[in-house]
């Protein structure tokens, strides 16, 4: 762990000689990257910006989160609209939709990059992310963003000790991919199913549940929580059908297999 924290720090600090940028979300990932970037910077008299999307595939609360968590860290927060329903590619769901994704995504970040004279952009990639189905990094890699975290080695169990340690407010916060994930591949979508999708995650987890997902196949809606909270679940399940239902959901269902990131790309 100590090889990986100086090594990293040390490409830090390099690239800290000039202003650079970090995307960033408000996960854990991203704020511990900005936090030490911040550092680095201060040490060089340079600048961190922090471009943060809003966009129509991830949810609200990501934006408010980020912008405190920007401000913890002392960053110049910078918040870029991007709409992804313009790329009817984008809308049809493809199995490498986050690759579509990430090219329009950075393609405004390394713009904006450009009119400030920034060289060096950031995203949060730690080492587990390239472990998985993830089609976003390769547009990343071809894009000449660094994923600092990942060249270090560090995982995502390792960068979560490490924020807590710096005090870091999201360093137990889970994660937050965008709400195109909750449905399968080949489905085209719409906005006012991850708006209802949306809504329903965030009742639940006014419920106590910070680990879930909604997952939607046709009519049907299927939960993921964490196996621990099954009867909890259980328990106030006429009140949580009767909730989803008013949202504009129709069949509730509870998934066996629990919580797990990334149940949609499990039979490609």
């Amino acid at each position: 762990m100590n090889q990986k924290q100086s090594q990293l720090l040390e490409n830090l600090n390099q690239w800290a000689r000039e202003d650079v940028c970090v995307a960033f979300s408000g996960g854990v990932d991203s704020s511990l990257l900005l936090h030490l970037a911040v550092q680095a910077a201060n040490q060089h008299g340079t600048k961190v910006y922090a471009a943060t999307f809003q966009t129509e595939l991830h949810p609200q609360a990501d934006l408010d989160i980020a912008k405190k968590v920007a401000a913890d860290a002392g960053a110049i927060h910078v918040i870029m609209e991007v709409n992804e329903f313009e790329d009817d590619r984008i809308l049809e769901n493809p199995v490498n939709r986050c690759y579509l994704c990430k090219k329009l995504l950075f393609t405004n970040l390394l713009n904006f990059a450009k009119e400030k004279g920034i060289h060096t952009v950031y995203d949060g990639t730690n080492a587990d992310d390239l472990k998985v189905y993830r089609p976003g990094l390769q547009a990343v890699k071809e894009m000449g963003v660094y994923s600092p975290l990942a060249m270090a080695g560090l995982t995502k169990e390792e960068v979560r000790s490490w924020a807590e340690e710096c005090g870091i407010s999201v360093s137990r916060r889970p994660s937050a991919p965008c709400l195109a994930t909750r449905l399968p591949y080949g489905t085209r979508i719409e906005k006012s199913v991850l708006e209802c999708i949306d809504a329903g995650e965030e009742y639940l987890k006014t419920l106590g549940f910070p680990n879930v997902r909604i997952r939607q196949h046709g009519d049907i809606s299927r939960i993921e929580v964490e196996k621990k909270d099954f009867p909890a679940i259980l328990e106030r399940g006429d009140q949580i059908v009767a909730q989803l239902k008013a949202l504009g959901l129709r069949y509730i269902t509870l998934d066996l297999q629990g919580f797990r990131s990334g149940s949609m790309d499990e039979y490609l």
